[in-house]
């Protein structure tokens, strides 16, 4: 059994459409995924990462070190 979330349940993970992850994995976007033969899956870790990598701090929300 292939351990991962398959496309549609990625997309919702992340709150986008299955469409907006193929969309972005034609660009070379988004976060990582693991081909298998034809099955692509994405390991949450990754999506996780992903998130992260993609949050925006305002003024209000600056992380203390970050020398407010």
């Amino acid at each position: 059994m292939l351990k991962g979330l398959h496309t549609r349940e990625a997309a919702q993970y992340l709150g986008l459409s299955p469409g907006t992850l193929e969309v972005w994995r034609c660009k070379g976007r988004g976060p990582r995924y693991s081909k298998l033969g034809k099955r692509v899956v994405y390991d949450p870790a990754d999506l996780d990462a992903y998130l992260a990598d993609h949050k925006v701090f305002t003024i209000d929300s600056m992380p203390s070190s970050a020398g407010r």
